[in-house]
């Protein structure tokens, strides 16, 4: 370099009382001379080391951070919180593998209704949220539940944000597996209000019996009540899906009373997990 900065303005970039444009003429004279990055070092203050450190500290973590998915994006650009799109993202229900078998699960049952009885369809399809659900906060199913557990949100908020996520993507993929009974008119869509019930209810029993035997108590009790009324479709009727409404507003109300529980819950065992 044939020229230097001066020592008053080395001063000023110093203490960060230079101002525009002389300062971006210094960054840049800083940037191809090393003598004058020794001279400013020599007269940074700590507050300026302070900030030059966690500048750095900043970049390294945006450079290790670890980029997310399709699905982690496009919730973020809906306008979720970006820590709240990486603790949705990571369950387990949401990824490309679960969402293909769900898909694959539906699709298979629709078209083994068309041929047999539109029933079972009807039957099967509010089961497949109900397991999504439950692997969405169960231990040793997902790979990140301690983290969510002492993650700095209410349990039981990232569980209804994980269900919510989780029973829209099922929810939209038995409405398309559904097309393929649309000849059974309304009845086709018999099986929604049955999803919503049994989702709540398994969350309802989760504190008591766990996230797994939970869906696999409902599930049963769904099935046993299908088979039951099974002649008559009784189910399935106005006076049915009126009956199923009632019941998961009563588990609905139930569960809103008691979302203290899942925090007392999970912290627990997260520590016999721990210790």
């Amino acid at each position: 370099m044939t020229w230097h900065l001066l020592d008053e303005d080395l001063r000023a970039y110093a203490t960060r009382t230079l101002t525009a444009p002389g300062l971006w003429s210094m960054e840049a004279h800083l940037a191809a001379c090393g003598e004058c990055r020794e001279r400013l070092a020599a007269a940074a203050t700590d507050d300026l080391r302070w900030a030059i450190d966690a500048g750095w500290a900043r970049l390294d973590a945006a450079l290790d951070a670890p980029r997310p998915g399709p699905v982690e994006r496009l919730m973020i650009a809906v306008g979720v919180p970006d820590h709240t799109a990486r603790l949705l993202a990571a369950t387990p229900a949401l990824r490309l593998s679960w969402l293909v078998a769900i898909a694959v699960t539906a699709t298979l049952t629709a078209t083994v209704a068309v041929f047999t009885d539109p029933v079972v369809f009807l039957a099967v399809a509010p089961l497949l949220p109900l397991v999504a659900v439950a692997m969405s906060f169960a231990p040793g199913i997902d790979p990140t539940y301690e983290i969510a557990v002492v993650a700095p949100i209410r349990s039981f908020r990232l569980l209804l944000l994980r269900c919510l996520a989780v029973l829209s993507a099922t929810t939209a993929l038995s409405a398309v597996a559904s097309l393929f009974i649309s000849e059974y008119g309304l009845r086709a869509t018999g099986w929604f209000l049955p999803s919503l019930a049994l989702t709540v209810l398994s969350l309802l029993l989760s504190p008591r019996l766990g996230a797994g035997p939970a869906a696999v108590v409902v599930g049963v009790g769904w099935a046993a009540v299908v088979a039951a009324t099974f002649g008559d479709r009784l189910v399935f009727t106005v006076a049915g899906q009126v009956g199923v409404v009632i019941v998961g507003g009563i588990a609905a109300v139930a569960l809103s009373r008691q979302r203290g529980t899942y925090d007392r819950y999970h912290v627990p065992d997260l520590m016999r997990r721990v210790w």
